[in-house]
């Protein structure tokens, strides 16, 4: 179990010194370092980790490296001052220099090896050794534990250079991505949606790595030339970085008797987890196997309201594999993710996704994830058979908890006391046939307009919607009609503010990023510090400047280009 001491938390954590104050190592302190792994950190080259939980290794700092941005919000949740993301040692630190950190602060990171399922489907072929025991971690290093105000938080660099787990790649991460990853995390807290958190991105002045990607236009549907971009690290911040994955990897070494310490291995990093995640609501004096129900049935309460939420904001993961599905219910690691611009219930940005991680199949990949959650979990219960029974009712069950999310979130999208299948799939075929843009739909809708006129600035209309006009004008009016006579009874003003609440203003559209990673590669980080501010306040009504400029139609010829529409995960 993990050491809880009181702590005393400065009023503002000012300077790096503050900050090492608060370091508290539960992880690396309390499961198992890989037995091969070296304790200075120097383990860089890819290779085989058969057991423990961790392998310490030391980031690799970035090249001269430079300030682009900080997490304003978290930093104000978390105490930190302003000044402190632009102090020499913060920067030092979190640009991948743990070599003058503060004590009791630690001069080794860590990293963690996971498995991989796709859909359900257990995978080793990603792993370079074809065992699984080569796939992590590959250039995300923990530097950090820290209880901050009564709250465990880790600090994880991304970009910050190779680990045992890096497959044969760099290590490194590009701004371009970086940059993606910073604005979506912060975005997605202010829109309600649990996710990680963007602490600091540091980009190198000098340092620079080859990528796929897309040539300026272009429609191809892979990356058709390879570019030299920035190298950056990115800090992300959460309760914890466990994934379902990282689960799976200790279960499949427990079912298969891998060593000899392969169940000791899975029990402790499933209480690690509940220690870190869900201590406030599973009792610490149960037993191991009660502690696996509760957990099951926790995560699987966060896991369908995350993707509930996820479909309310227009957001599609991409690639939802086990590896990428926080054990915490959070969202994490954003990769090919996007936000729908037109509605799509096959709407997916990723070329390598399938239709099977797709916009409206979301539920589904969850249930698999789910899945393969309660399947790392069992080998604990194989002597607890009323345990086990109620984890496979738990597994059955999801998806009627599923269900009962999507349709609670589609009610209060709509303004609905209670889900109306009738209303939504009529709205569904006209928002599909029209086509209309989802995020300004909602919001339209939001302000209960009297006629469609106003629902109108949301349609993407084409040739097909002027062939047919007057007949689809009238299927809107016909469904507006019928939506006002079942709306929540009381006072207009009130509904319209609910609504409001539920459908933000404003979305991260990957066509509002691209020129901001761009002009960011050139050392101008004005655009990107302005899509910060903006979609920090996703719900509110801002000037009329930021509306006309974010808040608008997808303009027709950003549609099918490589980079803005669609892309691959490289980054």
């Amino acid at each position: 179990m993990i050491k809880r001491e009181p702590r005393e938390t400065p009023t503002i954590v000012a300077t790096l010194d503050d900050l090492a104050t608060l370091a508290d190592y539960s992880l690396i302190d309390t499961l198992n370092c890989d037995p091969e792994g070296k304790a200075n950190g120097d383990d860089h080259a890819p290779r085989q980790v058969f057991s423990g939980h961790y392998v310490p290794v030391t980031p690799t700092p970035i090249e001269n490296p430079e300030y682009v941005a900080h997490g304003k919000h978290l930093f104000r949740e978390l105490g930190f001052a302003d000044s402190m993301a632009q102090s020499a040692d913060f920067v030092r630190m979190f640009s991948g220099d743990l070599s003058r950190v503060p004590e009791p602060m630690r001069k080794v990171g860590w990293a963690c090896g996971y498995a991989l399922s796709i859909y359900g489907t257990e995978f080793i072929q990603q792993c370079p050794f074809q065992t699984g025991n080569g796939y992590g971690d590959g250039r995300a290093i923990s530097v950090l534990e820290a209880v901050i105000n009564g709250q465990r938080w880790e600090m994880q660099l991304k970009g910050a250079g190779r680990t045992p787990y890096c497959r044969g790649a760099d290590g490194r991460a590009v701004l371009r991505s970086s940059v993606r990853e910073f604005l979506v995390q912060e975005h997605m807290h202010a829109l309600g949606v649990p996710t990680s958190r963007s602490l600091s991105l540091y980009v190198s002045k000098t340092e620079k790595v080859r990528r796929p990607w897309y040539s300026e236009g272009s429609r191809s549907i892979d990356p058709d030339v390879r570019v030299s971009e920035p190298a950056a690290i990115s800090t992300r911040v959460a309760p914890s970085f466990i994934r379902v994955g990282q689960l799976e990897l200790f279960g499949r070494r427990a079912r298969k008797n891998e060593h000899p310490q392969a169940m000791e291995e899975l029990e402790k990093i499933v209480l690690h987890l509940i220690d870190r995640e869900y201590d406030d609501v599973i009792d610490q004096t149960l037993p191991t196997a009660k502690k696996v129900v509760l957990l099951a049935r926790e995560f699987r309460s966060r896991l369908t309201s995350l993707v509930a939420n996820w479909i309310r904001v227009g957001y599609c993961q991409g690639n939802f594999n086990s590896d990428n599905c926080a054990a915490g219910g959070f969202t994490l690691d954003y990769g090919p993710f996007g936000f729908c611009d037109a509605f799509d219930p096959q709407f997916q940005p990723w070329t390598g996704g399938g239709q099977h991680f797709s916009f409206l199949n979301q539920p589904a990949a969850a249930e698999r994830n789910f899945h393969s959650f309660c399947s790392a979990l069992s080998p604990l219960l194989a002597s607890h058979q009323e345990c086990l029974r109620q984890l496979d009712e738990i597994r059955r069950e999801f998806p009627k908890v599923m269900q009962a999310q999507m349709e609670k979130m589609w009610a209060a999208k709509l303004g609905l006391d209670a889900f109306n299948a009738t209303l939504f799939r009529d709205l569904a075929i006209l928002m599909m046939q029209t086509p209309v843009d989802y995020t300004m739909f909602f919001r339209e809708l939001s302000l209960l307009p009297d006629d469609i006129a106003p629902l109108k600035k949301s349609f993407y209309t084409d040739s097909t919607y002027d062939a047919d006009s007057e007949g689809l004008d009238k299927r809107w009016s016909a469904w507006l009609t019928k939506w006002k006579s079942v709306t929540r009874p009381g006072s207009r003003e009130e509904l319209s503010h609910q609504m409001k609440l539920v459908n933000p203003k404003y979305s991260l559209r990957e066509w509002f990023v691209v020129p901001a990673y761009q002009q960011a590669a050139e050392g101008h980080y004005s655009l990107l510090r302005e899509l910060q501010e903006v979609m920090t306040q996703p719900y509110a009504e801002q000037s009329k400047g930021v509306e006309n400029k974010y808040y608008r139609l997808k303009p027709p010829e950003l549609f099918e280009v490589g980079g803005s529409s669609h892309y691959s995960c490289s980054s």
